[in-house]
């Protein structure tokens, strides 16, 4: 199995600690950088759209070494003035996506506030820019993935350090079915459930590994594909393991493909004279789009998926993640672009 370069469970001392600004700390992936970073002892500035959030209490109680600013990431003056505050920052990390991937939420935040973080940073003099972008940028299709490879490309020829981490799925977004299939449902699926494959990291996995890239030169100035423990999973692998855990014999459903198609064509029509349409629109086309994509590294000359040459990182598998919401130990936070 195919691991990352640099993985911290090979390294031989404790980095130093590090003054952190992040972005997009709220989020479940976000809340695992910030606990990753403070577990390593670095000092961690949170800058969140209002008061009272998660950020700086991500762990259930308060994390030594961590601080919430607030203001507003789409106003370049207030990165300046409320998030550096004229101070000193090893790095700047952001975890921070457009909420449902339309086209004016996905240039205004995937593209457009992140320049607006990347001009403030360089002018400020951070060296180092760390960036949780995805994997299915590899084969852009829809307007926040052309945003965010905008993004990456005004990253990587800025004159900062780059990181830019693209994982593949996340349990979140695997975990849909979860509650329909213990109510005695069958587990929907896209044709017969082997038409797409991925490696999923959990939250905390993907926080380490963000978290790594602070201290590690194997990760500067790289794109760095990442997935989760294991050999990649097919949509119907996930159900089978699911009726397992919960004791129960496999009872599939088929969706066809063509279904998403006539749905998105129904809604492109009715999008050119309601505008909310169009938007529901561009959200099938992203539901499409992980029916029928892979979440796995593509190669660049055959254009197929290669799950051996995806990384793995971390410990804790979906079906892990699985068992514990059954159990209740868990509760699935699910993203917009989630399928089902």
């Amino acid at each position: 199995m195919k691991t990352v370069p640099g993985d911290a469970t090979t390294a031989s001392s404790a980095p130093a600690s590090r003054r952190i600004l992040i972005f997009g700390s709220t989020g479940t992936i976000g809340r695992a950088t910030v606990r990753a970073l403070a577990a390593q002892g670095h000092e961690v500035v949170c800058f969140t759209r209002a008061r009272g959030s998660r950020a700086d209490d991500v762990s259930g109680a308060r994390l030594k070494r961590v601080t919430n600013r607030v203001g507003d990431v789409t106003d370049p003056q207030s990165i300046v003035r409320d998030a550096l505050c004229g101070a000193r920052f090893d790095a700047v990390i952001s975890c921070m996506a457009s909420r449902t991937g339309a086209p004016k939420d996905a240039w205004a935040i995937d593209y457009q506030a992140h320049v607006n973080i990347l001009e403030a940073a360089r002018t400020a003099g951070v060296p180092h820019m760390i960036l949780l972008s995805a994997i299915c940028v590899q084969k852009p299709l829809l307007a926040f993935q052309h945003a965010k490879l905008a993004f990456e490309q005004a990253l990587t020829t800025s004159g900062l350090d780059y990181s830019i981490v693209r994982p593949t799925a996340f349990f979140k977004s695997l975990s849909g079915q979860v509650e329909r299939v213990r109510q005695g449902k069958p587990y929907l699926m896209f044709g017969d459930g082997t038409l797409t494959a991925c490696k999923p990291i959990s939250d905390d996995d993907l926080g380490r590994f963000i978290a790594g890239c602070v201290d590690d030169p194997d990760r500067r100035n790289r794109i760095l594909p990442i997935g989760g423990p294991g050999a990649a999973i097919t949509p119907k692998d996930q159900g089978e393991r699911l009726f397992a855990l919960l004791g129960r014999a496999p009872r599939f459903k088929r969706v066809p493909v063509a279904l998403l198609d006539t749905i998105i064509a129904a809604l492109s029509v009715l999008g050119r004279v309601f505008p909310v349409m169009a938007n529901k629109a561009e959200l099938a086309r992203i539901g499409r789009y992980y029916a029928t994509e892979s979440m796995l590294v593509l190669d660049p000359v055959t254009r197929r998926y290669d799950a051996e040459a995806t990384p793995s990182s971390g410990s804790e598998t979906l079906f892990d993640y699985y068992a514990q919401l059954i159990d209740g130990e868990a509760t699935a936070e699910r993203g917009d672009h989630a399928v089902f």
